[in-house]
């Protein structure tokens, strides 16, 4: 890692990490463990312990864990520390969504450009951040990626969310990276539509010659909270965008109803996409 992106680290690291450097570096010492010795326990480098006390790299998700189970003491602050420092993680713009997605009973996306980040695998994710522009350090990179996938744990909550997943069939056509990255993209999309929670549609690139597009202005987000409040999130340049009043979400959930409407079937949109998996180009 280079000084620059030491320096960048640090002036970026939040609260909760600043307070998990804090925390471990006075739990090593209580415990008479050197930077190097408490490594070995982690399976990191001195350098690297050195490095999250002093938030230069601040702690990853798979170091909190370790450190939980090594110098915890029973404290159960690291495991705690997990979902805080993903939070900070996520670009600004996302945090506030993001504490609302996690605890969601449903959520329902429509997305016209990209896969939506909760379906895109590790390495559609990396190369979609890493293309970006302005361009990100390749540390900022992987911490994002590595923030992205760990939402994949809704999935898998207990109770499990509804979640339903609108794509414009072009998101299916536009590669990045590499075109066997979006057949990957493409097989796991189908695997993930097979989940009991989980309904995939897509939006055919066609419909707009039937006379009616209801999608024509962009994607958006919709939420149902634990509390039972409906949410809508979107982002527009950088700009991610909450609305909770009941007279401006409800004309949204009903161009959302239209759209889902004028997808294809699940069925008839996993074929579509099992198609494309397949072709050679």
């Amino acid at each position: 890692m280079t000084a620059m992106a030491r320096a960048e680290n640090k002036e970026e690291a939040g609260g909760t990490a600043h307070l998990v450097a804090a925390l471990a570096k006075a739990l090593r010492e209580q415990q008479g463990l050197t930077q190097e010795v408490l490594g070995k326990k982690l399976g990191y480098t001195a350098s690297a312990v050195s490095a999250m006390e002093t938030c230069a790299q601040p702690a990853s998700d798979k170091m909190l864990v370790a450190l939980e189970e090594h110098i915890g003491a029973g404290l159960g602050v690291f495991q705690k520390a997990r979902r805080w420092m993903l939070l900070e993680k996520y670009p600004a713009r996302f945090r506030g969504f993001s504490e609302m997605e996690s605890g969601a009973i449903t959520i329902s996306s429509y997305e016209t450009l990209v896969v939506d980040g909760l379906f895109q695998t590790e390495d559609y994710a990396r190369a979609l951040i890493g293309g970006g522009y302005p361009p990100v350090s390749e540390q900022k990179r992987e911490e994002l990626v590595e923030a992205r996938l760990l939402r994949r744990a809704l999935f898998d909550r207990a109770p499990a969310p509804m979640i339903e997943l609108i794509l414009e069939e072009s998101v299916l056509r536009r590669p990045f990276g590499s075109r066997e990255i979006l057949r990957g993209q493409l097989r796991s999309l189908i695997e993930d539509a097979q989940r009991d929670n989980v309904c995939l549609q897509v939006l055919p690139m066609d419909r707009g010659l039937r006379g009616s597009h209801a999608g024509d202005r962009g994607g958006m987000k919709l939420v149902e909270t634990k509390d039972h409040e409906h949410v809508v999130y979107m982002e527009i340049e950088d700009q991610g965008i909450l609305i909770s009043d009941p007279p401006d979400v409800s004309p949204l959930a009903h161009r959302y109803a239209k759209i889902r409407a004028q997808a294809l079937s699940p069925d008839d949109s996993l074929s579509l996409i099992d198609r494309l998996a397949g072709e050679k180009q």
